[in-house]
């Protein structure tokens, strides 16, 4: 009896594992199915589903977006925005990606966001009515001119570094003109050699006077490009020497010379400039210290005493 009752019990065991691994292997075969399936369902998808999903963000959602507030951004920039934008992006080097319509239509975005923010913000400030409306209005105005301020502070830092490496590029055309080369072989070395965006500047010369562009012009075509006042002097020494027939190398002297005298003079300019400077930070941040510092203990015990 004992026995029976113990392949009664073995019996029931591998029974209920035959069970629980029959169900399993058909759970997985199932699963497995089903992934398969999705699988060559994505696959075999029509080639409009698989196009809208492989294509990158920019082009389903900020272009379509761009070609709705294009219109709207002309209407508020005025009628001459076209050509005003265009001379920024002229002086800012013409960033990558950066164009007209881009410029236009991210005044409306700009706007929009600022207007998101500046509101978001004044609700976690808790403040009135006056001064939410105040902070909106200057959140809406700071997106709208956000890419005209970006465009400023790029054509600024720009000018700023070809006023500084102008002289250098100069004393470099001016020794390769001396040691035999050309004027456009010069302009080359200063492409090739240096680096920034007064490199980038003499390199599209060079390459404007390649497709048939003459000299005279590429450099003037340079010149308005920017906005660096040293720039202009030199296209202007250069254009004349050009059209009187003067020596490049001796034109290249003085330029250099006088080049170097500008640098001189804006150094002392930015040296006397320091304690002018300097007199608000001392005023409201060095010397409130320095009376606390020093008065504080005397009126300490002034106080004590009375």
């Amino acid at each position: 009896m004992t026995l029976l009752l113990v392949l009664g019990v073995l019996l029931v065991l591998v029974a209920i594992l035959l069970v629980a691994s029959a169900t399993t292997s058909d759970a997985e075969a199932s699963g497995v199915g089903k992934s398969l399936a999705v699988l060559q369902a994505m696959t075999s998808a029509p080639k409009e589903l698989t196009d809208e999903i492989d294509r990158p963000f920019s082009e389903r959602v900020w272009e379509p977006l761009q070609a709705r507030t294009l219109g709207l951004g002309r209407r508020l920039s005025g009628a001459d925005s076209a050509d005003r934008i265009r001379r920024k992006l002229d002086l800012a080097g013409n960033p990558p990606g950066w164009t007209v319509d881009r410029v236009t239509s991210g005044k409306i975005v700009g706007a929009v966001a600022g207007l998101v923010v500046a509101l978001l913000f004044s609700l976690m400030l808790g403040a009135g009515t006056p001064v939410r409306l105040a902070v909106v209005l200057g959140g809406l105005v700071v997106g709208f001119f956000g890419p005209n301020l970006y465009l400023y502070q790029k054509a600024y830092d720009r000018s700023l570094q070809i006023q500084r490496d102008l002289p250098d590029a100069i004393d470099l055309m001016t020794i390769s003109v001396e040691s035999g080369l050309g004027f456009d072989a010069a302009v080359q070395q200063v492409s090739r050699n240096t680096e920034g965006p007064l490199a980038d500047e003499f390199s599209r010369v060079l390459r404007e006077m390649q497709i048939g562009q003459g000299r005279a012009a590429a450099l003037r075509a340079m010149s308005d490009r920017t906005n660096v006042a040293d720039l202009k002097s030199f296209v202007s020494s250069m254009v004349q020497a050009d059209s009187f027939g003067v020596p490049v190398g001796q034109v290249l002297r003085v330029q250099s010379s006088e080049m170097r005298v500008k640098r001189r003079q804006r150094a002392e300019e930015k040296a006397q400039q320091v304690p002018v400077k300097i007199t608000v930070p001392l005023i409201f941040c060095i010397l409130p210290c320095l009376f606390v510092a020093v008065m504080g203990p005397a009126v300490i015990s002034i106080m004590d005493s009375f």
